[in-house]
């Protein structure tokens, strides 16, 4: 996949280091979000992570000395990143899970990488190459064993899974766009760290306003374990997590930084054979395996430089 300004691959060691921290956060939410919905309204937990999110990217925006203002017009990109990517995506996420696994909505997600490579191929001029497409082949295949098995283990109706697997193609695509949006030039002028900030308070907003209308005055839930994970979510889940995920897809193309999605429901299967007893049977390892391999072979397409810019990268 193409879009980095410097032709680079995802296993270059800075962007390597990267995706496997992104990863490995992004694996661990998903059992984090299965509590926090289980007391408290999905559109008010999205809320409440989305407080310790603004409040901590602010912060790091700051201490990396970025401006807290952004230039003007870069609130319309901001409220189109933060409608996308944090309203509309954890909206139906957090739904899904109402009615899926959580590990099944894991593994649907890793889909990311069809529409970020179609839209970053129509909209970023990104070529898909050869080995993307044939690693991806690959995933596919191993996604489908990873899906066949969390679904047979499900104690959701058809009903249900249908429906579940309905709000998380409509999360994926929601992700999609956002990817895209914060990749073209117009977002890209703007400092990044500022960008996300104000996108993660329009998604405060956003969502406060869904929550009052969808399901009434707010709910708070003081258990240890929400208020933990809530900060967990916010902050590890978005402030850490986010900069690096949009820094790949800006060095490396949407393709090949949405195989974090591909590498999560691993890792939210290894956390849930740790904490929650799952057994690895046939099925499943062969999986993994195929899924692995399929995105390693995916991540070795070398991006081509593209058209020099006026304005240099973040």
């Amino acid at each position: 996949m193409s879009g980095g300004p410097t032709g680079e691959t995802l296993l270059a060691p800075r962007n390597l280091a990267a995706f496997l921290l992104v990863s490995l956060i992004w694996g661990g939410t998903w059992l984090v979000i299965r509590d926090q919905i289980s007391t408290v309204p999905a559109q008010w937990s999205i809320v409440w992570r989305f407080v310790a999110a603004t409040l901590g990217m602010f912060a790091l925006a700051k201490w990396r000395g970025e401006p807290v203002r952004l230039p003007k017009g870069g609130q319309r990109w901001a409220m189109a990143l933060g409608l996308m990517q944090f309203t509309l995506n954890f909206t139906f996420v957090y739904n899904a899970e109402r009615f899926i696994t959580s590990g099944l909505v894991a593994v649907m997600f890793a889909l990311l990488v069809v529409p970020n490579a179609i839209l970053g191929r129509i909209l970023l001029k990104q070529p898909i190459r050869r080995e993307f497409v044939i690693g991806s082949s690959i995933a596919a295949i191993g996604i489908g064993f990873l899906f066949f098995q969390e679904w047979r283990a499900s104690p959701a109706t058809l009903e249900e899974v249908l429906l579940g697997a309905g709000l998380t193609v409509a999360g994926i695509l929601s992700a999609s766009s956002a990817n895209i949006i914060q990749a073209l030039d117009g977002a890209k002028r703007l400092p990044f760290l500022t960008l996300l900030a104000w996108s993660m308070l329009w998604g405060v907003v956003i969502n406060a306003a869904m929550a009052l209308v969808l399901t009434g005055p707010p709910v708070f839930d003081p258990r240890p374990a929400f208020v933990l994970g809530t900060l967990y979510l916010g902050l590890l889940g978005s402030v850490v997590t986010f900069p690096l995920y949009y820094g790949l897809v800006r060095k490396v193309g949407a393709g090949q930084a949405a195989y974090t999605s591909v590498i999560v429901p691993v890792v939210a299967m290894a956390l849930s054979t740790l904490f929650e007893g799952y057994v690895w049977g046939p099925v499943p390892i062969i999986g993994g395996v195929l899924t692995l391999g399929g995105m390693f072979v995916a991540m070795r397409a070398r991006s081509a430089p593209p058209p020099r810019r006026a304005v240099p990268e973040p």
